[in-house]
């Protein structure tokens, strides 16, 4: 069984979906023939990369509101995120284009180490604070998942996998991803948001027959 995973890097109900997910997994009695793709979807395409400006800024500005409900709102998430085991730090999380970051997922998929990669990377942004935009930290997140370092450079300061993340984007628009994140399972069942792991369960569930 094949499950679809669109996901954004600076979307903070991705990794708690992703923990939801894999806490069904576990308990999911097929779960070594479950292979798991991850897709790239940008949440904010336009978004300028500045490492000065926190996430509670970047909500303040790009809802309208006080940076002070900002982080009421993200206090909120990190609550959520608390739940499953993750610590989220808004306040040194910086706002950074995903671009880049999807790119990497792509360029780890080939060795078969986006999971991997997928997990440092929302780590990188919620509870170490680090620049996922940044070429040399993405550099790093890659080799400590594994993979060459100097071929994941080389990568990065070209324009590989580009067209991989927008066919990624074009096919959520095709499937009804509005949002992320956003599973399908076996091309036949999809499930929208950081639902309850028992959700996930069922579905795994149905989409393997049982």
């Amino acid at each position: 069984m094949k499950v679809e995973i669109w996901s954004d890097v600076m979307c903070p109900f991705c990794y708690i979906g992703k923990r939801r997910f894999e806490n069904a997994l576990e308990q999911f009695p097929g779960k070594e023939h479950v292979e798991i793709e991850w897709k790239s979807f940008q949440l904010n395409p336009d978004m300028k990369t500045d490492p000065s400006k926190s996430i509670n800024d970047f909500l303040a500005e790009h809802k309208g509101i006080s940076v002070a409900q900002a982080k009421q709102m993200n206090d909120r998430v990190t609550a959520m995120a608390a739940e499953v085991g993750l610590q989220y730090d808004f306040d040194k999380a910086i706002a950074a284009n995903s671009f880049d970051a999807h790119r990497l997922s792509h360029f780890a998929k080939r060795y078969g180490k986006q999971d991997a990669v997928e997990e440092a990377l929302f780590k990188a942004y919620f509870t170490e604070g680090k620049n996922t935009a940044d070429h040399e930290t993405l550099v790093a997140l890659a080799a400590e998942a594994g993979l060459n370092a100097d071929e994941t450079r080389a990568m990065l300061s070209g324009t590989g996998f580009a067209d991989a993340v927008n066919n990624d984007i074009y096919e959520a628009q095709q499937v009804g991803a509005r949002g992320v994140p956003f599973f399908v399972f076996d091309n036949t069942y999809a499930v929208s948001g950081a639902q309850p792991s028992e959700l996930f369960l069922q579905m795994l569930k149905k989409a393997s027959g049982g």
